[in-house]
């Protein structure tokens, strides 16, 4: 059967609703050029769901705030690691299933009912414009599927964090592909992380300051050649912290192979 495109849609404000398109152009380091969803470092630039599966469930095609509507394509090559790639040369990764969520409670008799037909989140890998009715082809196990689990993503994104450089709490929340609500989850992560195996003394808080609960973080930054800064606050206590424009790490490759 032909693989073919049925339906585009982008998101071009917080809000707003999903709008249809016939064409969206994707740029790879970036995601749908317009969407607000577009993140360099993001594994959920792009959400994918099959024509046949919200047929099943007698959705419309948007509902589901996918981008990409898709028929024909096999259930079992519609999978986290598959590459999708299309007639203009544009090509994504898939990454991992997106997650049903209260968002779309209404639109199925259970969350549950909808588990791994919710779509597939994705990564540009090759830049390109893509229309409706256009073709594509599949190729399953193309790449590493990402864990289902948030906290295995969590420790996926942060061994990659090289010497003398740091990440903030929200660059993490990007990195997984999480909502901004997992902020909460960020120190329960970190408190069991394994400092031995796991370059914990390289994170920071949202605002730049070191985490009072990680040993050793000053001392372990510095042999890095990282610069630790203090500033008395209003009871006078010293809080230290890192000039992130100056040591931040960002790397948009990371899901690109």
């Amino acid at each position: 059967m032909v693989l073919s495109i049925m339906h585009l849609f982008s998101k071009v404000k917080p809000g707003s609703g999903m709008v249809e398109l016939k064409t969206l152009n994707l740029k790879v380091r970036h995601g749908i050029e317009g969407d607000i969803n577009a993140d360099p470092i993001s594994p959920r630039q792009v959400l994918i769901v099959r024509y046949e599966d919200i047929l099943d469930f007698s959705i419309k095609p948007g509902k589901l705030r996918e981008n990409i509507v898709v028929q024909g394509i096999h259930f079992n090559n519609f999978m986290p690691g598959s590459l999708l790639t299309f007639e203009s040369g544009a090509a994504i990764r898939l990454t991992f299933h997106c997650e049903p969520c209260k968002r779309i409670a209404h639109l199925v008799k259970s969350l549950k009912s909808i588990q791994g037909k919710r779509g597939i989140l994705g990564v540009v890998i090759k830049s390109g414009k893509i229309e409706v009715g256009s073709n594509f082809q599949v190729e399953a196990n193309k790449f590493p599927a990402l864990s289902e689990n948030p906290y295995e993503r969590f420790l996926n994104f942060i061994i990659k964090i090289p010497s003398g450089k740091v990440v903030t709490y929200k660059q993490i929340i990007k990195g997984m592909g999480v909502d901004n609500s997992y902020l909460r989850a960020i120190p329960t992560y970190l408190k069991k992380t394994s400092t031995a195996d796991y370059p914990v003394h390289r994170i920071l808080n949202s605002k730049g300051y070191l985490i009072t609960y990680v040993n050793q973080q000053k001392s372990k930054l510095e042999t890095e050649g990282v610069k630790v800064l203090s500033e008395a606050d209003l009871l006078s206590n010293f809080n230290n912290f890192v000039n992130i424009k100056d040591y931040l790490w960002q790397d948009d490759t990371i899901y690109l192979e």
